[in-house]
């Protein structure tokens, strides 16, 4: 009698860290002006929404370069000390903000997710729109939450650009807040 082998769990389930989206739009879909201007967001933020609960879950911050430049004009670096990874082709090393640990890397996001991987990361904030698309056509993106601000700019940095194939999702919840903020999260389904 031979015996039966248990089930093996796939590699990946246990060693890829989670990739998370938390990012705010207007209500036609931006994440930014086409200067890249944030005027339309609420200066502080908004009434507390879940960003509060949602970054104390994440170990690494992974943004594209254009994210890193608006983010460092902040009064206040929002990060604290979590590793803030820059994705760019053109930089080599970046001015890093006081209480910052902050460091470029190039390739895909596959490439990126398995050096974070490798050092323990468990889940990653994804930023940034070129970043968020990129993360989202490679299947690395296991949640989405998106809080429409109520507002038209008209044109500006789309959140979502073309895709290859059709992400599907599925609806976590939806929250509406006094201000009007309207915070939706979904499930990335493989």
């Amino acid at each position: 009698m031979t015996a039966k082998k248990a089930p093996s769990k796939r590699v990946s389930d246990r060693t890829t860290p989670r990739a998370s989206v938390f990012v705010g739009t207007s209500v036609d879909g931006f994440i930014a002006r086409k200067d890249g201007g944030l005027d339309f967001l609420p200066a502080d933020g908004g009434e507390p929404h879940g960003y509060d609960e949602f970054i104390e879950s994440v170990d690494a911050i992974v943004v594209g370069r254009k994210t890193f430049e608006t983010v460092q004009s902040f009064d206040e670096w929002p990060y604290g000390n979590r590793t803030v990874v820059v994705l760019s082709t053109t930089l080599r090393e970046v001015r890093v903000p006081k209480g910052a640990v902050c460091e470029v890397m190039q390739g895909p996001p596959s490439k990126v997710v398995a050096h974070l991987a490798k050092r323990g990361v468990k889940h990653i904030y994804v930023d940034g729109g070129v970043t968020i698309q990129g993360f989202l056509r490679a299947g690395l993106v296991q949640r989405l939450t998106i809080t429409r601000v109520p507002v038209l700019i008209g044109s500006g940095v789309p959140l979502f650009g073309e895709l290859l194939k059709d992400v599907r999702l599925q609806h976590v919840a939806t929250t509406s807040y006094p201000s009007g903020l309207v915070k939706t999260e979904y499930r990335v389904l493989r």
